[in-house]
């Protein structure tokens, strides 16, 4: 009998043991396709939310760091209706062109009935992830235009304005002006004005987030005339206003949070050196979205594991990653503060609170190079200000 009852349990045990292996077989699959992570950040996060389910796995797909590269790779897939991926990271640029295509699922259902707002996230970021009235998408992880200051020469009075956010282009002019040459400087300010992206990211800003085309035209037209800037100021993109700022030539730099970092390992002034403000029109938002693929055959999976990411996951982005928080919880978490010192500067959060997006189009990349090429054109002083205008507007209307 009691070799019966042995026997009988050790089926027992057996039968359990492949019952759990099934079920974990069983699991349904959700694969995200997302950038390289030269930190671990991206795969503790998938780790992290598949210790937590009994019903989904995540599988990370590791894409090229090329962005181009990986945009080609999504939409080649999405136009052929594939499945693949399921959890697509994105470029803020990207979620306008993939929404009109029809290659991304609208979230606003998930959200309402999972209780987030858009309030809860960073704002640029949702805008971008917006497109004819539909959200598509949450952030992963967002970057955004800063004004750096050299708050050893900038007074005291001047600097507080600069981190309120409460000033106007024609304001940073004027301190540039006024504080050019000072400390061993020689030039004012340094901004990115080259034909390019990165010419987009500062018209954003100037004409705070396309609301006052003409006048935000007039305003970086007056800057760059202005004997505040490098002569050759048209050719100046991240790299050479970053390392004018951080060598001690210019008092004032827009550019990056990437900056900070590089004046401790490059620069010849150092991090007390320095301030940080928001921008006179907001602050153009970069960084990373997440959508779901339209043909994705789990989607509430998909949003699952979307939720995760874009809430509690943002905790390992911003503290393993090195990445700024897009949920807004996350922005007093001591934890994340002291991973990135930035977030403790009052200037730096007034920032964050005042992002905005470039423009969500279903060409963006037509849409770009047309307002590009005619800013730049103008900037040169090869236009006029109203034809440069109308071409802007007509533009963005299209």
């Amino acid at each position: 009998m009691k070799r019966f009852l042995a026997v009988i349990l050790a089926l027992v045990m057996v039968c359990s043991f492949f019952a759990c292996e099934a079920f974990a077989e069983e699991k349904i699959v959700i694969k995200f396709a997302a950038q390289g992570d030269s930190t671990p950040a991206t795969q503790e996060s998938v780790d992290a939310f598949n210790a937590m389910q009994d019903k989904y796995v995540v599988e990370w797909v590791d894409m090229t760091n090329d962005s181009g590269a990986m945009k080609e790779q999504l939409i080649t897939s999405m136009k052929a209706g594939s499945s693949d991926y399921d959890v697509l990271s994105m470029d803020v640029c990207w979620a306008g062109e993939f929404a009109a295509a029809g290659y991304i699922e609208p979230i606003d259902q998930m959200m309402k009935e999972s209780e987030l707002r858009a309030s809860a996230f960073n704002a640029g970021s949702m805008s971008a992830a917006s497109y004819n009235a539909k959200t598509f998408a949450l952030p992963f992880f967002p970057d955004l235009g800063v004004l750096f200051f050299r708050s050893d020469i900038v007074s005291a009075e001047d600097a507080a304005v600069l981190v309120s956010g409460d000033y106007t282009y024609a304001d940073l002019q004027a301190m540039a002006e006024k504080y050019k040459g000072q400390g061993g400087t020689t030039d004012g300010i340094c901004f990115q004005a080259k034909l390019g992206e990165c010419l987009m990211c500062n018209l954003t800003e100037y004409t705070a987030g396309w609301t006052d085309v003409k006048g935000g035209l007039e305003a970086m037209k007056a800057m760059v005339d202005s004997s505040a800037v490098p002569a050759d100021i048209l050719n100046y993109a991240e790299s050479e206003t970053a390392n004018s700022f951080i060598k001690g030539v210019s008092v004032f730099s827009r550019n990056w949070p990437y900056q900070w970092g590089e004046i401790a390992a490059n620069g010849t002034i150092t991090q007390d050196q320095v301030g940080v403000a928001p921008l006179p029109g907001g602050s153009t938002v970069g960084g990373w979205l997440l959508g779901i693929n339209k043909n994705s055959q789990n989607k509430e999976g998909a949003w699952e594991f979307i939720k995760y990411l874009a809430t509690d996951g943002q905790k390992t982005q911003a503290t393993t990653g090195g990445h700024l928080p897009g949920y807004n919880a996350m922005l007093s978490d001591a934890d994340v503060i002291g991973a990135n010192v930035m977030l403790s500067m009052e200037g730096f959060q007034n920032a964050l609170a005042t992002t905005i997006s470039r423009p969500v189009s279903s060409e963006y990349s037509k849409t770009a190079d047309t307002i590009i090429n005619a800013a730049h054109a103008f900037l040169s002083g090869n236009g006029d200000l109203d034809a440069t205008a109308a071409v802007i507007e007509e533009a963005l209307a299209g």
